[in-house]
């Protein structure tokens, strides 16, 4: 077995895993990084989304071999961040949490999103989330909640 080095969360680390490991698993299991969340196991929900090389994956079909030499960001780094501040007051501020299961999942493609496109039309919106399924909230207040942190958040991203 090769050990497998890649950068998470701005730290080098080497594990010595089996390569067809799922990314979601090492991380919940070997690094203890529990904001991705095991939804669907079928990359349909999104609630295990991360960051790979800054853009939105699901960390539930990525094998670890494919982490290689390559830079994993999860929701407890990105919640570090202004950017993540002004994504979460927007998101409480219109409603748009409420259970948390898909919350960490939606606001990485939600960071993910407004890093490609800072002031989306609420087409663009609809499409950038909808790898990510919400049961409660509903999506009208998420759209509004990425419109408010659009705003808010000028030239954060």
């Amino acid at each position: 077995m090769k050990a497998i080095e890649f950068t998470l969360n701005d730290e080098l680390v080497t594990v010595d895993l089996q390569p067809h490991m799922r990314l979601l698993d090492v991380l919940r299991e070997h690094f203890l990084l529990t904001g991705p969340k095991e939804g669907c196991g079928e990359g349909e929900c999104g609630a295990c989304a991360v960051l790979l090389d800054g853009h939105i994956v699901n960390s539930c079909l990525l094998p670890l071999a494919n982490v290689h030499k390559r830079h994993v960001t999860t929701i407890e780094h990105f919640s570090r961040s202004k950017r993540y501040q002004v994504i979460e007051e927007a998101m409480i501020y219109e409603g748009g949490v409420q259970c948390g299961i898909c919350t960490p999942g939606m606001v990485i493609a939600i960071e993910s999103l407004l890093n490609k496109d800072p002031n989306p039309s609420d087409a663009a919106i609809r499409i950038g989330l909808s790898g990510n399924l919400c049961r409660c909230t509903g999506y009208n207040m998420i759209v509004k909640a990425v419109k408010r942190a659009a705003s808010k958040g000028e030239g954060l991203w």
